[in-house]
């Protein structure tokens, strides 16, 4: 076989690369097996850094020879302590001596002497090295730093027979992890082929998990899958990794700025290739360019979005201008920002980041979160010692009057999980505080309304880098990079969906996706046929329906009998389902239906748990998530992690907790952001659409050690497949959008001026004296106050706008609804186009404020009256495999404008016509099999002569002591209707009171509208 196929030949190219840039070649015996550490490199970078130093110790110690071994033994004993890592960065103290193990790069490089010291590095690469005190196994290479070992690598080259696979299994089998090497030296082991690279922190024999460590078929920060690109030229496919991350610069980088071990799980941190690419990749570009830009990050969940933020975060905060600055204004060497602010609601981040950053820095106070008030968050921002601050989008507004002394300022702030919320008012509130708006800080002509304007638009001081999985059209307008050619606006940096899901990082939630359908009929019950708004009424037959009890009965058992049959038994018993509902009644009612029909069965290991916010009334009754689920709101997530198998006293009183929840029902909430990994299936009974459909179905993608894609599952009672499939498909890779038309904001304008109420000199007096009284209050309360006294200025335009409704309710309509688009439009538009009109500023200044003002025009509401459900059938419609395949970049639809239109009054229809529209829609196939037992009940109660002649002369109280003693008479007169619902009347007390009480109250409202009384 020619040598150029071998293995030796692989990796003699990669160390020629090696020593070419910067490395040394490390001498195999040089290495002491005993204490793990190359003392011949050791010695050479303390000599040629800190000779003073040495020479104490070396006095000390009687002589040189002595001072080696010796400190050689203490040093080996300190990493064995605290860590390589440690060890390196915060260097050593032998009998009072400080000896530094390493020099990093500084931050700046204002002089070349700043670089002596780093420079002065001894970088080793080691081929081959013997590494054992009990046998002579060999490493194909050993990276060294200063006689420090850090990192190993296993190459292969399957023109020899072996492939990366066979590294992973070489580490897993032939590499003892008690091995001095592995448990106390080296930080990451590579194994790595010409086509990929897979990285592990932790040796653990079979156990050992590798993680890829490629930058995505298509290259790195694009969308693509798994794996690298195509070689080019004489390279290899996985050729970045010994020219750019084995680099001196980067790699000492790497052990400066990214190391870090997890404090929960004890765990080294290595970034994965798109996390130190897309922070590289976007400090490089600040560095270069200044503040004053935006940048979209769109990495997908499981991207490990939040180490990202943290390396970006303490990036930033240290980050100096590149000597090749590109921005007028800018010099080399100087802060890019003054401070670096995250903006997220999520707890754990903070934690995260502080816990990082003081691996990092090791000073406290670096990273502060606000979580007590404003003026907190004001004495961050002007104080020394926080760079890195950590708050909630809702606080900056009430920092508005108290940030001082912050003209001038440079800001970085790093948005988590960027969606529209942080556009309109909100942003506009935050630049607001940043900026310190004022004349003298934004226009130097003095014209507050001027300054209003500019404020809205991008600052030379403000920078944006926003974070999300699904980017919505205007997130991607507000943040996105314009593309050279077309002007899409487009992500900065791209880890896609399909990348994640194809490296094994989430899991693909549409690969087991089962529909259901509900089929159904009604009958109207009513005397009489009132006619009815079709949308409105249609809208509270379909609810109706929704919400009947034999339809969440239904579901209800459909639920649990999946639930048992296919995901219960999974994770070893610890699979957990989300039900998603769409309104808190529906989650309410289906759990309780749930719950009836579990204890009904007497199955065990169903429990559910329920979460909606607020008070609700059902049925007479208060319900709250607390008061339903026995424990506080907060508690919930804790509660249904629980799992019974990872508990070794479950089923003791010395159990966590007493009852294992394996079900949640939830009505908008724990549908975004909620990370459970023992969630395995969905239970989907709500519609879903674009952006909503993706984060809610990805609650399921988390990863779990005994989780694989054969254990999830989407049972969707509403949503079809392939709708689904079409919200996930811009988020799948990659997503764009057409630059917004700036003309949209004058055709909106036109539109509000064109009716008889708006008048310019008004609107001037209204906008002056605002931003006059911003700038006098001196307390959120003063603020209030001023825009409370400023109303007086609308009420003209109130006037004219009832006159005008009195006499023409259309016209009306239509310029609320002008004004409400305006409004919605300029909040946005601004941050995007920066028009700089003072005409368009002031208009969105008065209208915002008249919108508040103007009387509405009564809705009228819908009685559908006495409806009955017929018929019913829930039946399975199939079983689908909804996955993806790469289609490349998705455009979504641009900012247009526009709104819902005017109010006008809709062409009524009658309520038998309409519940017959509805009957052909949703009742196909159904017969006499699917007629609702309940229903026929009520109907027999209200037919019996007896309970109609009660009913007429009764309160529905006292008709109640007739109908009781009756009701089951007549029930079991029909047994021969539905045996199976028969039998869980008569078994089952609780249901049969239910019922009971149910067709009590429906028969007696049924009788007296018949006779026409109230």
């Amino acid at each position: 076989m020619s040598l150029i196929h071998q293995e030796q030949s692989f990796e003699k190219g990669i160390d020629e690369t090696l020593l070419m840039s910067g490395w040394f070649a490390g001498a195999p015996l040089h290495f002491d097996r005993k204490i793990g550490l190359d003392t011949s490199e050791l010695f050479i970078f303390i000599g040629a850094t800190q000779k003073l130093a040495w020479d104490k110790l070396c006095a000390y110690h009687g002589g040189q020879p002595e001072a080696q071994r010796q400190f050689a033994q203490y040093l080996a004993k300190q990493i064995d302590e605290r860590g390589p890592l440690d060890v390196l960065r915060r260097g050593v103290r032998d009998k009072g001596v400080p000896i530094r193990l390493a020099y990093f790069k500084p931050a700046h490089s204002i002089t070349d002497d700043a670089l002596k010291l780093y420079r002065a590095n001894r970088l080793t690469v080691t081929r081959q090295l013997a590494y054992s005190t009990s046998n002579n196994n060999t490493l194909d290479l050993v990276l060294f730093v200063n006689g420090i070992p850090l990192a190993t690598a296993e190459l292969k080259n399957p023109l020899t027979g072996q492939t990366v696979e066979d590294a992973k299994e070489q580490y897993r089998k032939t590499r003892d992890p008690k091995e001095l090497l592995f448990a106390r030296r080296t930080l990451v082991h590579f194994a790595v082929d010409p086509d990929l690279v897979f990285v592990t922190t932790k040796l653990a024999g079979e156990k050992t998990r590798f993680l890829p460590f490629n930058t995505g078929s298509n290259g790195p920060g694009v969308s693509g899958g798994a794996g690298n690109p195509p070689a080019t030229g004489t390279g290899y496919r996985s050729s970045y990794l010994w020219e750019q991350i084995w680099h001196p610069d980067v790699f000492m980088d790497l052990v400066r700025r990214f190391l870090h071990y997890d404090k929960e799980s004890k765990a080294l941190i290595f970034p994965r290739y798109h996390q130190w690419h897309a922070v590289t990749q976007l400090t490089d570009h600040a560095a270069r360019h200044g503040s004053g830009h935006n940048y979209l990050v769109m990495h997908s969940a499981g991207s490990g979005k939040s180490n990202t933020i943290a390396w970006l975060a303490h990036r930033l905060s240290s980050l100096h201008t590149a000597p090749d600055v590109a921005t007028e204004g800018m010099r080399p060497n100087e802060p890019v920002f003054d401070k670096v602010i995250i903006i997220t609601d999520r707890v754990v981040l903070d934690r995260q980041l502080q816990d990082t950053v003081f691996q990092f820095e090791h000073v406290p106070g670096v990273v502060q979160r606000i979580d007590k008030d404003s003026a907190q968050l004001a004495a961050a921002l002007q104080g020394e010692t926080a760079k890195v601050v950590i708050t909630t989008m809702q606080k900056f507004p009430y920092v508005l009057n108290q940030v001082q002394g912050l003209k001038g300022k440079r800001f970085a702030v790093v948005v988590d999980e960027a969606h529209s919320s942080q556009s309109g008012d909100s942003a506009a509130a935050l630049k607001k505080v940043l900026l310190k708006l004022g004349s003298d800080d934004v226009d130097e002509s003095g014209d507050l309304l001027t300054a209003s304007a500019l404020a809205r638009g991008r600052h030379e001081t403000l920078s944006y880098f926003a974070f999300t999985a699904t980017p919505k059209a205007k997130t991607l307008e507000l943040f996105g990079t314009p593309h050279p050619v077309t002007g899409d606006a487009q992500p900065f940096h791209t880890y896609s969906m399909r990348q994640a899901i194809e490296e094994g990082f989430i899991l693909d939630v549409l690969r087991n996706y089962l529909t259901y359908k509900s089929y159904w009929k009604l009958a109207n019950a009513n005397p009489d046929d009132p006619e009815v708004d079709p949308k409105k009424a249609g809208s509270q037959l379909a609810r109706f329906a929704s919400l009947h009890p034999t339809m969440q009965a239904q579901k209800a058992e459909i639920i649990v009998e999946h639930f048992r049959r296919h995901a219960a038994p999974r994770l070893g018993g610890r699979a957990k389902a989300m039900v998603v509902t769409g309104s808190r009644e529906a989650a309410v009612r289906l759990h309780t239906a749930i719950r009836k029909y579990v204890d009904m069965q007497g199955y065990v290991g169903c429990d559910s748990l329920v979460a909606f916010s607020g008070d609700l009334e059902v049925d007479g009754v208060e319900h709250t998530e607390a008061r339903t689920n026995g424990f506080g709101e907060g508690e919930l997530p804790e509660k249904f992690a629980y799992a019974a198998a990872d508990d070794k006293h479950a089923g003791t009183p010395r159990a966590k907790q007493d009852t294992e929840y394996k079900i949640l029902v939830v009505a908008e909430k724990y549908q975004t952001g909620f990370d459970q990994p023992l969630l395995t299936t969905m239970y989907v009974d709500k519609l879903l659409k674009n952006v909503a459909a993706v984060q809610t179905l990805s609650r399921l993608n988390r990863t779990h050690q005994l989780k694989n894609q054969g254990d999830v599952f989407v049972l969707d009672f509403v949503n079809e497949a392939g709708d689904i499939a079409a919200h996930f498909k811009p988020y799948f890779e990659t997503a764009a959008t057409t630059p917004t038309d700036p003309n949209l904001l004058y055709t909106a304008q036109n539109a509000v001026t064109g009716y008889p109420v708006l008048v310019r000199s008004e609107m001037q007096a209204y906008a002056e004296a605002l931003l006059a009284a911003e700038r006098k209050a001196t307390t959120e309360t003063g603020l209030q106050r001023a825009h409370a006294s400023l109303y007086r200025l609308t009420e003209p335009a109130v006037q004219r706008f009832t006159a005008l409704a009195a006499d023409d309710p259309e016209a009306a309509d239509g310029f609320r609804s002008a004004l409400r688009d305006y409004t919605r439009m300029y909040a946005f538009l601004s941050q995007v186009v920066p028009y700089h009109d003072e005409d368009l500023e002031r208009l969105y200044l008065y209208g915002r404020a008249l919108l508040n003002r103007l009387p509405r025009r009564q809705d009228p509401s819908v009685d559908i009256g006495e409806v009955q459900l017929t018929h019913l059938r829930v039946s399975k419609t199939g079983e689908h495999d909804a996955s993806l395949s790469p289609e490349g970049e998705q455009m979504l639809p641009g900012f247009v404008g526009g709104g819902a239109g005017s109010q006008h009054d809709p062409e009524k229809v009658a309520l038998s016509e309409l519940i017959d529209a509805f009957n052909d829609r949703f009742g196909i196939g159904l017969g006499e099999a699917d007629k609702v037992w309940v229903e026929q009940q009520i109907v027999a109660l209200a037919e019996d002569g007896t309970l109609e002649a009660a009913a007429l002369v009764n309160d529905e109280s006292n008709f109640g002591v007739v109908c009781d003693r009756r009701i089951e008479d007549v029930i079991l007169s029909r047994h021969d209707d539905n045996g199976k619902l028969m039998q869980r009347y008569l078994d089952d007390e609780s249901l049969r009171s239910q019922l009971n009480q149910f067709a009590r109250r429906q028969a007696y409202q049924m009788i007296r509208r018949r006779k026409g009384i109230a």
